[in-house]
């Protein structure tokens, strides 16, 4: 499904992705965790070509990742991406919100995409919320629409950069038991988190991630409960201790989905 062979990237002449290589088949859940800066935000927008990257390659079912590819388009109608930050349209209700990929970039019939985006706003558990616009949502709540916006495109995976990371403590478990059952579906998922709990329960495979390399990797059990790096002991020592929920590295450069990338 997502083949990434050597891929190196820099800002400048800061290196970021410094040789990464993962295989993610169908239906795994792949959840990367790691320190601010190490490059997992990074390493999602690169393979959605949000960022290009230096040398290596990135292949999404086969079809090569590159910026100006006239495939690419199409690719990222097969690839969603959800932000940190919901990213909705701020003008547009929820239901709105959820139709416009469907209607203006794959061209489904308005009738149509309606019907779609009523039954996945009531996946999510926002049944009710049609006709609300984000200010009128809680922080849960939008990042559920950005979730049901990405499902309209009825993508083959779902990137997923920190999905709760801007989310108050109390809202965190709504985001996580939608990403719990898109799991059970049988979704392809990359998920770039630091919730631990989330990542043992449901992650095929757990990568950590450090200066720009992936450290270690297995499955969730052995990574997370018997890790065998020290600098992976370390951060979870760090995460589980102090409970602390850093940001990623991109998001400290950019919030809002956009790449800026000097810090990432």
């Amino acid at each position: 499904m997502i083949e990434i062979v050597d891929v190196h990237k820099s800002f400048g002449a800061v290196p970021v992705l410094k040789g990464i290589s993962l295989n993610i088949k169908q239906g795994e859940v792949v959840c990367l965790i790691g320190a601010s800066g190490s490059g997992k935000s990074t390493l999602l927008r690169c393979i959605n070509a949000l960022e290009s990257y230096d040398t290596g390659d990135i292949k999404l079912m086969d079809q090569r990742v590159e910026q100006r590819s006239r495939h690419i388009n199409r690719l990222r109608t097969q690839v969603g991406m959800v932000f940190q930050r919901f990213n909705l349209f701020p003008h547009r209700t929820a239901l709105e919100n959820v139709m416009e990929g469907p209607v203006h970039v794959k061209g489904e019939p308005k009738q149509q995409a309606h019907r779609e985006a009523i039954e996945l706003l009531a996946k999510v558990g926002l049944g009710e919320k049609l006709h609300a616009y984000p200010h009128q949502l809680s922080g849960g709540q939008q990042q559920r629409v950005a979730i049901a916006r990405s499902l309209a495109m009825k993508p083959k995976a779902i990137l997923f950069d920190e999905p709760t990371s801007a989310l108050d403590p109390e809202l965190v478990g709504e985001v996580l038991a939608v990403m719990r059952t898109l799991a059970r579906e049988g979704m392809t998922m990359l998920v770039v988190t630091h919730e631990m709990g989330f990542a043992r329960e449901v992650a095929d495979r757990v990568c950590f991630l450090h200066g720009g390399l992936i450290i270690e990797e297995g499955s969730a059990q052995q990574v997370l409960c018997s890790p065998r790096e020290a600098r992976t002991r370390e951060f979870l020592r760090h995460v589980l201790t102090n409970r602390m929920e850093p940001t990623d590295d991109s998001a400290a450069a950019n919030n809002d989905g956009r790449a800026h990338g000097a810090t990432a």
